[in-house]
Formats: C-alpha cells, sequence, structure tokens
C-alpha cells in the first residue's frame, strides 16, 4: 500500500497541469479557427477555457499514465475559411503553439519566485509538472501521424500530389500510432517518447532555468 502514495500524490499534482494543458491547447485551436473565419467551434461551445468542453477521456488517462495524450478534437468546417489549406495549418499549430508558450510562462513563473516561496514544495512541483506537461502535450501533437495537429500541419506543408498521397495513407498511419503506442504501454520502450522526450527535456532546462 505505502508504495501506491508517491504514485497518488503525483497524480494529484498533475491533474491541475493537465487539465490546463489540455484546455489552452484546445482552446487555442477554437480560436484560431474563429479568427480565420470559421465559427463552428464557438457554436459549438468550444471557445472556451472551461476544460469539461475540451477533455477526451482516453487522451486525458494516456497523458496520466504515458506522459502524453490529447483533448477532444476541435471541428472545423473548411468551407468557412478563405484559404483552406494555408489556414489548417495555422489552425493546427495554435494548439502545440499554446502548450509551448504557457510552458515558458510557467517556467518564468518558476525562475521568479521568491525564497521564502520554496518551502512550498507542492506549488513548486505543479509549476515543475505544468512545463513538462505542456511541453509534452505540444511534441506528441506534432508527430506527423493522423489524427495528431503534426499530420495537418504536415499536410499543408506538402504540394498538392503528396497531400493528396499522404491523406489516402491517413487511416494506416492511425494504425500505426495506435501500435506505437500499445507497444510502448506493453514492452515500456515507447519510440514515442524516445523521440519527442530529448527535446522536451531540453526545453524544460532552458525555460526554468535549471
Amino acid at each position: 500500500m505505502e508504495s501506491l502514495i508517491p504514485d497518488f500524490r503525483q497524480l494529484l499534482l498533475t491533474i491541475s497541469p493537465i487539465l490546463f494543458a489540455l484546455t489552452v491547447h484546445e482552446f487555442a485551436h477554437a480560436w484560431a479557427a474563429d479568427r480565420l473565419g470559421d465559427p463552428t467551434a464557438r457554436l459549438m461551445g468550444r471557445l472556451t477555457m472551461n476544460p469539461v468542453a475540451h477533455l477526451d477521456p482516453l487522451g486525458t488517462l494516456m497523458i496520466v499514465l504515458a506522459n502524453f495524450g490529447w483533448g477532444k478534437p476541435v471541428p472545423v468546417d473548411v468551407r468557412y475559411l478563405k484559404r483552406p489549406k494555408q489556414d489548417m495549418l495555422w489552425i493546427a499549430l495554435a494548439g502545440p503553439a499554446s502548450n509551448v508558450i504557457s510552458a515558458a510562462l510557467f517556467g518564468v513563473a518558476f525562475r521568479y519566485l521568491p525564497d521564502s516561496a520554496f518551502q512550498w514544495v507542492e506549488a513548486i512541483l505543479i509549476l515543475q509538472y505544468a512545463v513538462f506537461i505542456n511541453l509534452i502535450l505540444a511534441f506528441f501533437n506534432l508527430i506527423p501521424l493522423p489524427p495528431l495537429d503534426g499530420s495537418k500541419i504536415l499536410a499543408g506543408l506538402l504540394p498538392l500530389r503528396q497531400e493528396m498521397a499522404y491523406r489516402r495513407a491517413e487511416q494506416p498511419l492511425s494504425v500505426l500510432l495506435i501500435a506505437l503506442i500499445i507497444i510502448g504501454s506493453i514492452t515500456h520502450i515507447s519510440l514515442i517518447g524516445r523521440v519527442i522526450l530529448p527535446p522536451v527535456a531540453l526545453l524544460t532546462r532552458a525555460f526554468m532555468g535549471v
């Protein structure tokens, strides 16, 4: 029973950073889409910082268990977009960008904490988790495998012929993503983690000045 206490304590400390990271990520998608002319997310109540509107149960659980995950996808109707290909790229990029900016701001807050604040160990840990989790969510979503943001960003950068070929491969690529997650969970050898953790660790140290 005692061995479970640190894990439960860590779970409690990470709940707030997880909720914030997922919420700001999906809000950023909704905000970008709205700014580019698509009111769909706003009309569906997604242009909000209320976490309930954005949480995907499985995606949230994956962040807790595997250090990466996702929120409920923001609906986008490309018919409202003036430049669908380019605008979809910016809408997709808004999510990870919001997490990197949030991580940087939490890092600044950590750097400028007064010495007296370091007696509040839990508050310090929450700030550290906020930096780390926001960066995990950002870099995981930049992986160019559907349905992650990285796939939409890559599609927006590819010439039309290559983009169409990439879109035809979306289903097998989605299966590949799921397989990588499952294999990593079973074997405890995460290829995704090996890709995203080095830049996450580098930026975490840079933002926090440690």
